[in-house]
């Protein structure tokens, strides 16, 4: 099933220094359908095409007011997803240990073939998930100095 993206609040992203709500103008909002990973119960978030993201990166994901480690996968057809989030990087690269974002869905009681709301914080970084006409605030998410996440990745 392929999900179909909606642009909801189209605006600049600006940089991110203090807590920010998810209706202020530096953050872009794009409207998301959850669907599953085929004909499993999994769910994963379709990711908009305009995002910098691609398949293997591994993104910070805010769940309500959990911030978790993604990792972008891809469909069978090459549009990038998010089909799990885990509390930190190592587990999202393996899998293993609790999939926030399903408990997240579940807490909240979203199924799939529902529409959600994906804010960009920090294109090809951190990103918000949300269900639509929510507001959220979120806190800061800096991305690191890229030598020195080349030096954790390396190790």
């Amino acid at each position: 099933m392929t999900a179909r993206l909606r642009t909801c609040c189209p605006t600049r992203n600006k940089a991110v220094a203090d807590a920010i709500p998810s209706d202020h103008p530096a953050v872009d909002s794009y409207c998301v359908d959850l669907t599953t990973v085929g004909s499993t119960r999994r769910p994963q978030v379709l990711l908009p095409d305009e995002l910098t993201c691609e398949p293997d990166d591994f993104v910070r994901l805010a769940l309500a007011d959990r911030l978790t480690h993604a990792q972008v996968a891809s469909t069978l057809s090459g549009d990038p997803t998010i089909q799990g989030a885990y509390a930190n990087k190592r587990l999202a690269r393996t899998a293993e240990g609790e999939n926030l974002l399903a408990a997240w869905l579940d807490d909240v009681g979203l199924e799939p073939d529902r529409t959600l709301v994906l804010d960009v914080l920090t294109d090809g970084y951190a990103y918000g998930l949300r269900s639509p006409g929510e507001r959220v605030v979120y806190d800061p998410v800096e991305k690191p100095d890229s030598s020195l996440s080349d030096i954790a990745d390396s190790l």
